[in-house]
């Protein structure tokens, strides 16, 4: 059995929309077509020849990699280089690649989240906003009956979220009056004569982004033909999401102890450490990748120390001057994304019971060695 490549790619981006990806940023379909049946997908941190060779070796007919295989313009395809031989390859036996880059590093539950999970920080926030998600009212008239079951209904699809509250709405009483006309069935009254319920005004708040949801929702829950409800956007922002995390360690410790701790949570073979080694830390910023841009964001959080990739030279004389501390486990320590997004990508088959294999990459492929 197979499943469209499409559907795939819908609960990805359900998951990390491309809409939270920063300005620029080369995500999305890169190589071959979504317009086929796949049984397979692969998901990989980078796409170099060993790992199309797996995807080959394993019949794998999608891959969907974090770092995106072709992110500076092509000025050729040339078979005879190794890139261009690559990407033959790949159209030759029809694996389409998918990026999903920043969107991921963004998403509320993606790589930053990960980082922070395996790190066990507590009290976690976006170390550096990039969006905030736009919020909207939701007010619906409900009769008595079907009170409890609409709010639930709302509740549930994740309307009345505020700070660690669910389930939030404001309810006020009413008369509702309507007169049901020719070809009705009304689930309260009689066709030709007007009529007087007693109803419920809920009023709840969303984000925008599921907006179709929640209205679907309500309808389904609400006992009307033809319900009455308003929706309107709220000045307000919602939650923030960006890049990065902040938060706190469980427990106080010095810097190389920390170190040693991020070493041993992101599985990687050495860390570069910016601070004297007997500096206490216990506030913690994270974020995938090359953070070098993000110091100043850790600095104004009030972070004891960042952990992030690919530091530069003057970057870290500035950090230390500055008294912030640094934790380097090189870029490669993204590699935590392929068994993430293999976890959310399983949830979404067992949740469609979908006959589709989700496979982690084997293949390491941080070029670096340590001699």
């Amino acid at each position: 059995m197979t499943i469209h490549a499409q559907t795939v790619i819908q609960w990805l981006e359900q998951f990390a929309p491309k809409s939270l990806a920063v300005e620029g940023d080369k995500i999305g379909l890169q190589i071959g077509s979504l317009q086929k049946e796949i049984s397979k997908v692969l998901v990989t941190l980078d796409v170099t020849p060993e790992v199309v060779e797996e995807a080959i070796s394993k019949g794998a007919e999608l891959i969907i990699a974090h770092h995106p295989p072709v992110y500076r313009p092509l000025t050729h395809v040339r078979t005879d280089l190794p890139k261009g031989e690559m990407i033959a390859r790949l159209l030759k036996h029809d694996i389409a690649v998918y990026a999903a880059h920043t969107n991921l590093d963004v998403a509320e539950g993606g790589l930053n989240d990960w980082l922070a999970q395996r790190l066990e920080l507590a009290d976690v926030e976006v170390l550096a906003p990039t969006h905030h998600e736009s919020l909207k009212k939701l007010i619906v008239f409900v009769p008595h009956d079907h009170e409890a079951a609409v709010r639930q209904a709302l509740g549930n699809a994740g309307a009345g979220h505020i700070g660690n509250y669910s389930h939030c709405t404001f309810r006020t009483e009413g008369i509702g009056t309507f007169k049901p006309g020719e070809g009705t069935n009304p689930y309260i009254g009689t066709q030709g004569e007007i009529e007087q319920v007693k109803e419920v005004k809920i009023e709840t708040v969303f984000p925008a982004s599921l907006e179709k949801k929640i209205v679907q929702a309500m309808l389904k829950a609400h006992p009307y033909e033809e319900v009455a409800y308003d929706i309107y956007e709220l000045a307000q922002p919602g939650k923030a999401r960006g890049l990065g995390r902040i938060g706190y360690l469980k427990q106080e410790m010095n810097l190389k102890a920390f170190a040693e701790k991020v070493k041993k949570a992101l599985d990687v073979p050495f860390c570069r450490v910016v601070g004297p080694l007997d500096t206490p830390i216990k506030k913690v910023a994270v974020l995938g990748g090359d953070g070098n841009k993000y110091v100043q964001h850790a600095l104004f959080k009030g972070a004891d120390v960042l952990v992030t990739g690919d530091v530069y030279f003057h970057t870290a004389q500035d950090a230390l001057l500055s008294g912030l501390s640094l934790v380097d486990p090189g870029h490669h320590a993204e590699k935590i994304m392929i068994k993430g997004l293999e976890h959310v990508l399983r949830e979404k088959v067992r949740e469609h019971k979908a006959e589709v294999q989700i496979i982690a990459s084997e293949v390491n492929t941080d070029p670096f060695q340590l001699i």
